[in-house]
């Protein structure tokens, strides 16, 4: 009885709220002005994640540099500051998303230390990085703080080090957490109770074909679906798709999370594996919504040859936009 009640207020809760409509908002060298957030309104979005990058030089520095001077203006912190300004004076919400960078396709989630001393000065830069950031988003009333992305590895081999971090952060900023772990990891993370939302890049490997059709892509979704459902009801979470979103080219779904790739042109595949994400996800209760992966400042971006993410000037944009507008 009492597992039904927590269940039925888990579902009016998450119901009732605004479903997150989101762009990953790509960092610009120059300041955002009102031209640049209008195709973002006229998508139909609510929110922007924006994205301050830290770097490593490999898998095993214990340094992160960021808010460097080399850096996009939109990445340091005054970037973010004034281009979540121009995002909230427009009614926009914001989910800050720091994340680290390693160069030459290293990965972070097998970010992994030689020895306990290194570790204690990698989780100690770290801890510097995403606090920083934390107060940033105090500061500025950002509405979503994701406090890691991708990093298995690390949260996985140092749970201790996670579950002090997290009560620093709390300390510090008084609105949502989510940390966004990879496809193919996201129920390794053992503080997913801790979350206000459970994050997942949601890069699933999907239907093989070169086009396939959107129900072959639904089919696909049922079993991933179903697990990530029982996530949601096991921690009474809402889940939020931290990432999404397809390469338009050939075999868009084959392994979404190969940014490398390169194949022909392929419009209808981007277009049809979003819409089955729409059909299987943004109905449920349980979902919170998500953050299309990409966006970028140039209002000519994309395009009708373009094979990169971004929906912008091909007709996966259309599709967006009508979702969001239906979901608002």
């Amino acid at each position: 009885m009492r597992i039904g009640f927590y269940i039925i207020l888990f579902f009016s809760t998450v119901c009732f709220s605004q479903k997150i409509n989101g762009i990953s908002f790509v960092a610009s060298n120059t300041p955002v002005n009102s031209e640049i957030i209008k195709p973002v309104l006229e998508v139909n979005a609510n929110w922007v994640t924006l994205m301050p990058f830290g770097f490593m030089k490999t898998v095993s520095e214990v340094s992160i540099q960021y808010n460097s001077k080399q850096q996009w203006w939109g990445e340091t912190k005054e970037g973010i500051v004034k281009t979540a300004k121009g995002f909230h004076d427009k009614k926009i919400k914001i989910m800050l998303k720091p994340q680290i960078w390693i160069p030459n396709g290293g990965f972070t989630g097998q970010i992994n230390m030689k020895n306990e001393k290194e570790w204690r000065a990698f989780e100690k830069s770290y801890e510097t990085f995403i606090l920083d950031y934390a107060q940033l988003a105090q500061n500025n009333n950002f509405e979503l703080f994701c406090i890691g992305t991708e990093l298995n590895n690390f949260v996985i081999s140092r749970p201790d080090y996670w579950k002090k971090l997290l009560q620093k952060i709390k300390k510090i900023y008084k609105g949502k957490i989510t940390y966004a772990e990879n496809w193919d990891t996201y129920k390794n993370v053992p503080f997913l109770g801790e979350l206000d939302y459970i994050g997942i890049d949601a890069y699933f490997e999907l239907a093989r074909e070169k086009t396939p059709t959107v129900a072959a892509i639904e089919k696909e979704w049922k079993p991933i679906k179903a697990a990530i459902k029982e996530l949601s009801l096991k921690y009474r979470k809402p889940i939020l798709f931290t990432e999404f979103g397809y390469q338009s080219q050939d075999y868009a779904t084959l392994d979404p999370w190969n940014h490398s790739k390169s194949n022909a042109v392929n419009l209808v595949a981007q277009k049809n594996a979003l819409e089955a994400l729409f059909l299987q996800f943004w109905n449920e209760k349980w979902f919170a919504g998500g953050f299309l992966w990409k966006w970028y400042d140039i209002i000519n971006a994309g395009g009708l040859l373009d094979i990169d993410y971004t929906i912008q000037n091909k007709p996966s944009q259309n599709l967006v936009s009508y979702w969001y507008k239906k979901m608002r």
